[in-house]
C-alpha cells in the first residue's frame, strides 16, 4: 500500500494495455486511473476506476482496508473511467454511503440502472458543503463543466490535499518517463479545452485554499512546485499562447501541398521563427496537432482543394479546433487547386466562427505543384505570420 500522506493511501491502477483513451486519444504509455482512501474515524474511498481495471482496483482497495469497511465512497466525477466500479464497491460494502451532488446521483441512475440504493445511503453535498471523517474534513467545490456538469472537487484541510477530479490530470501511467507538461497539455486541450471559463471559475474558488498536495484522477500526484501546475492551468484556460512559434497543419492528397508546406516551414525558420511545429494531418496524431495549435500563437493551414471544399483531414482538424474554442491566434493560409481552388474559402468559413482570430494575407495559392514563381508569395506569407 502506497501512502500519499500519513493517512491517505493510493489504491489506483495503471492500465498499460489500453491503446485509445476515450476510444480516440492515443496513449502509448497507458493510462492511470487514480483512487485514494482516507483513513480516520470514518474511512472514505475517493472515486473508483474504469471497469477495465475493476478486478485489480478492488484487490488494491481490499488490501488497503485490511478487513475494515469503508464508511463513504466520494464520487467526484461520474465519467466511466472513474465511476465504472461504483456498483462493485457498493454491493461489496452494503453499509457504505455514497457522497455526491444532485447531478451525480442523476447520472448514477443512468449508468447503473440495476443499482438500487435507499435514500439513507446517498449523501448529497452542495457548494461549500463539508464531510467530517474525524480529524479530516472534506470541503466540496462544485466544478460544473470541468468537464462534465456533475464534476466537483474536494479539499481536505488538515493535510492540505486537493482531490481535483480530472483537473491537473494527464495521459500516461503514473510513473511514465515523460514530461508532465506535454501530456498534460495534450490532455487538457483535447478533453477540457472547450471549458476554459469553468476552469477559471474553479481556480478562483480554490484561490484561498492552502494546497500542499494535488491528487488528480489521472497521472502523477503533485507534491512540489504546485504554483507551476496551477500557473499552467491559469494560462491554458485563458486561451493565451504558451510559447512563441508557428504551427503548420497540412492536409495533402498526393504530396504536392505537403512539399509546399515544408518549403514554407524552411522559409519561416530562415526568417527567425523560434519554433515551427509541423503536422501531416493524414498521418500525425490529431490530438498533438490540436495541442500545438493552442500552444503557439501562430497557425498556418495548408490544404488541398477537394470536391469544391477542402481535403477531409483538414476539415476534421478545423472542427476539432472549433469544438475546443480555439481563439486569440493569428492564422494564415496555403491552398492547392489544379483548376478551381476552394480550400482557403472553405477553411475560412470555419475560422470565421472562432473568437479573436487575426487572418493574414496573402492567401498563397499553388496550382497542382509548387513552382519557383510561387516562392515570393510564400516569403510574403512568412513575413505576415511572423509580423
Amino acid at each position: 500500500m502506497e501512502m500519499i500522506t500519513k493517512s491517505i493511501a493510493y489504491v489506483g491502477v495503471d492500465d498499460e494495455n489500453i491503446d485509445l483513451f476515450e476510444n480516440q486519444y492515443h496513449v502509448p504509455n497507458g493510462m492511470a486511473y487514480n483512487s485514494y482512501i482516507i483513513f480516520d474515524e470514518k474511512i472514505a474511498v475517493m472515486d473508483t476506476a474504469d471497469k477495465r481495471c475493476a478486478v485489480q482496483w478492488l484487490e488494491n482497495v481490499t488490501e488497503a482496508l485490511d478487513g475494515k469497511s469503508p464508511d463513504y465512497l466520494v464520487v467526484h466525477h461520474m465519467e466511466p473511467d472513474h465511476a465504472g466500479s461504483i456498483q462493485l464497491l457498493a454491493e461489496r460494502y452494503p453499509d457504505m454511503k455514497l457522497v455526491g451532488n444532485k447531478k451525480t446521483f442523476t447520472l448514477l441512475g443512468q449508468f447503473f440502472p440495476t443499482l438500487s440504493l435507499p435514500e439513507e445511503r446517498l449523501v448529497t453535498v452542495a457548494e461549500g458543503g463539508t464531510l467530517s471523517l474525524g480529524s479530516h474534513t472534506l470541503t466540496f467545490f462544485l466544478a460544473p463543466m470541468v468537464h462534465w456538469p456533475e464534476a466537483m472537487v474536494s479539499f481536505e484541510s488538515s493535510e492540505g490535499v486537493l482531490f481535483s477530479a480530472d483537473a491537473f490530470g494527464k495521459f500516461g501511467v503514473r510513473h511514465a518517463d515523460e514530461d508532465w507538461t506535454c501530456e498534460a497539455r495534450r490532455y487538457y486541450f483535447n478533453i477540457v479545452g472547450k471549458y476554459g471559463g469553468p476552469v477559471q471559475t474553479l481556480l478562483k474558488k480554490l484561490a484561498g485554499a492552502a494546497v500542499n498536495v494535488i491528487c488528480p484522477l489521472h497521472g502523477p500526484i503533485l507534491t512540489e512546485d504546485l504554483g507551476f501546475y496551477i500557473g499552467k492551468y491559469q494560462l491554458w484556460s485563458s486561451y493565451q499562447p504558451e510559447d512563441e512559434g508557428v504551427t503548420i497543419a497540412c492536409a495533402s492528397i498526393h504530396g504536392n501541398t505537403l512539399h509546399a508546406a515544408h518549403v514554407l516551414a524552411e522559409i519561416l525558420e530562415k526568417k527567425g521563427a523560434k519554433k515551427v511545429a509541423f503536422f501531416d494531418l493524414s498521418r500525425d496524431d490529431m490530438a498533438e496537432a490540436v495541442e500545438d495549435a493552442f500552444r503557439y500563437g501562430k497557425l498556418i493551414l495548408a490544404a488541398s482543394s477537394y470536391d469544391a471544399g477542402v481535403f477531409p483531414p483538414m476539415d476534421d482538424f478545423l472542427h476539432h479546433l472549433a469544438a475546443k474554442a480555439y481563439q486569440n491566434r493569428t492564422v494564415g493560409y496555403l491552398q492547392n487547386g489544379s483548376w478551381a481552388p476552394s480550400a482557403a474559402k472553405t477553411m475560412k468559413v470555419v475560422v470565421d466562427t472562432m473568437k479573436n482570430i487575426t487572418q493574414v494575407e496573402p492567401v498563397v495559392t499553388i496550382t497542382s505543384s509548387l513552382k519557383d514563381a510561387d516562392i515570393p508569395a510564400l516569403e510574403a506569407l512568412a513575413d505576415a505570420i511572423l509580423a
